[in-house]
C-alpha cells in the first residue's frame, strides 16, 4: 500500500481491508511495520493532527522500493507455478 503513498497504520488497515486481504488488527501491524522500519525498507514519521492527536505516518524508502520490485517478481513466478499445478491437478481429476 505505500507504493501508493504516505499512510498511517488506521488507513494501511483500511486500505488491506478494500482490497479484499483480509481484517488485519493494529496488534499485528505495528510490529510488522516496525521490523520494517528497522531494516530500512520505510521511514516514519510523526504529523500533528487535525484536532486530534498526532500519528506516525510511513512511507517507503529506495530500499522498501527495490524491495517491492523484487518480492513483486518473486510472486509472479509463484502464481504462475500455481496456476500450473491447478491446471494440472484439475486435467488429471476429468
Amino acid at each position: 500500500m505505500l507504493v501508493e503513498g504516505e499512510l498511517h497504520g488506521y488507513a494501511l488497515i483500511q486500505r488491506i481491508a478494500e482490497l479484499g486481504l483480509g481484517d488485519i488488527k493494529a496488534g499485528a501491524l505495528y510490529p510488522v511495520l516496525g521490523r520494517m522500519e528497522n531494516g530500512g525498507l520505510i521511514e516514519a514519521n510523526w504529523v500533528a493532527g487535525q484536532g486530534g492527536p498526532g500519528r506516525k505516518v510511513y512511507r517507503l524508502t529506495d530500499a522498501g522500493r527495490e524491495r517491492v520490485r523484487a518480492d513483486a517478481a518473486l510472486w509472479h513466478d509463484f502464481s504462475g507455478a500455481m496456476e500450473r499445478l491447478i491446471t494440472q491437478t484439475e486435467r488429471a481429476g476429468r
